[in-house]
């Protein structure tokens, strides 16, 4: 295996942030190709073993991939450099995106546009749905964690962090496989420094802005954030719904229809789509305080979304090979996919809901209480179009920025004809 130089790494990590469109499953493909089949830099075991590592953290998996590949090439440095230009691409697209959104987001024609752009993001969210469903349902145990996940979050309105928690541990005692005792866990020196150190760079920020203005927006911005960083356990998909119902519902920061016009946004960009994040913060801020203070709830955002994928990383990077071979960690990695394809699946019908219809509440059923909307606010222009964006997703298999930009120009025609 040839190490290449820290110049040659730079540059091909910076082609690597510019190229990763189409969510985790084409980023990961990217890496593979770029850092295994034309770079001899990681061979396919250690780039396999850091995959199923990385899909154990909370976080994007594909921006901790290409941190642990920097690490492995050049240590924590090689981590850093391949780490941020892996995010700081999409990073500045979604900012000068929000920034014109929040300007323009009101006029008529761009109103049309992100319906044809809200059409086409559920059936987005449907192609992953089928996607990881195929990858992670291969028995009855994880087709039930996936039907108890989609019951708890849909009916029950079940904290997402604990469907995750009871997900995972199903997994680890029922789901495990073989040991592998070939591999030695490896004695390594400066752990507990590697944790602090990052703790610190990641919660300090924070801890001022608690001490300097308690109970402000920045504040308050980044302690969500924070905590959601915590638990985003099987990609942004997964913890759109959690994210969805506090902005929205708890907060206020933002409505339904602009929640979803930021993750349609989103797909359009490099980088990891929990990118979402920054817009959200972007437009709370602004919202509250104009362009100086969503520009500062952006960069807060960003701070406490992505900081914790490096304190991961450099914290468990030494341990890789031995935790691939553990049974009791796979198997409760085998849980939480399982569990995330209900998570999705909730997910799917929630923003098909809110697009069709005008009104949705809540209404209670016995014990649960089950989304329902109401059918005079029925909107047949979401409709067509989502049958639009479905023969162009999962019939036609066109390109997905492609794909949004013909929804994009599809919700403007019926805007103009009907």
């Amino acid at each position: 295996m040839t190490a290449p130089t820290r110049a040659e790494a730079a540059r091909v990590f910076a082609r690597i942030g510019l190229l990763s469109f189409g969510g985790p499953a084409a980023q990961i493909a990217l890496m593979h190709r770029e850092l295994v089949e034309t770079r001899p830099w990681l061979t396919e075991r250690q780039y396999l073993n850091a995959l199923s590592f990385c899909m154990l953290l909370p976080g994007p998996e594909a921006m901790q991939l290409a941190t642990y590949a920097g690490w492995r090439l050049h240590g924590v440095a090689g981590g850093l450099v391949a780490g941020l230009l892996f995010v700081l691409p999409g990073a500045a697209v979604i900012l000068a995106l929000a920034t014109l959104y929040a300007a323009f987001g009101q006029v008529p024609l761009i109103e049309a546009m992100f319906l044809g752009i809200k059409a086409a993001v559920v059936m987005i969210v449907i192609e992953a749905l089928v996607r990881v469903s195929r990858r992670a349902l291969k028995s009855r145990l994880a087709y039930g964690i996936a039907a108890l996940a989609f019951v708890a979050l849909f009916a029950v309105d079940a904290p997402f962090p604990f469907v995750i928690v009871v997900a995972a541990a199903i997994g680890a005692f029922a789901m495990a496989g073989e040991a592998d005792a070939a591999v030695p866990l490896p004695k390594t020196r400066g752990t507990a420094r590697t944790a602090l150190t990052w703790l610190v760079i990641w919660l300090l920020p924070l801890g001022l802005l608690w001490l300097v203005a308690p109970g402000g927006l920045l504040a308050e911005v980044g302690l969500f954030f924070a905590k959601l960083a915590i638990v985003t356990f099987g990609g942004a998909y997964a913890v759109l719904a959690y994210m969805v119902q506090e902005v929205v519902g708890e907060f206020g920061w933002l409505t339904t229809g602009q929640m979803m016009d930021a993750l349609g946004l989103a797909e359009t960009t490099p980088g990891p789509l929990i990118l979402v994040t920054e817009f959200v913060g972007f437009l709370a801020g602004y919202g509250q305080g104009g362009w100086g203070l969503g520009l500062l709830a952006a960069l807060v955002t960003l701070w406490v979304t992505f900081a914790p994928c490096f304190l991961w990383i450099f914290l468990g990077a030494p341990y890789v090979e031995w935790i691939g071979a553990q049974p009791r960690l796979t198997g409760a990695l085998s849980g939480i996919t399982a569990a995330v394809v209900g998570v999705i699946l909730n997910l799917s019908l929630w923003f098909a809901l809110h697009v069709a219809f005008g009104m949705v509440d809540r209404v209670p059923l016995g014990p649960a209480a089950l989304w329902w909307p109401d059918w005079q606010t029925l909107q047949p222009g979401a409709i067509v179009l989502g049958l639009l964006a479905a023969w162009l997703l999962l019939a036609r298999h066109l390109d997905l920025l492609l794909t949004l930009v013909v929804m994009a120009l599809a919700g403007i025609a019926w805007s103009l004809v009907f």
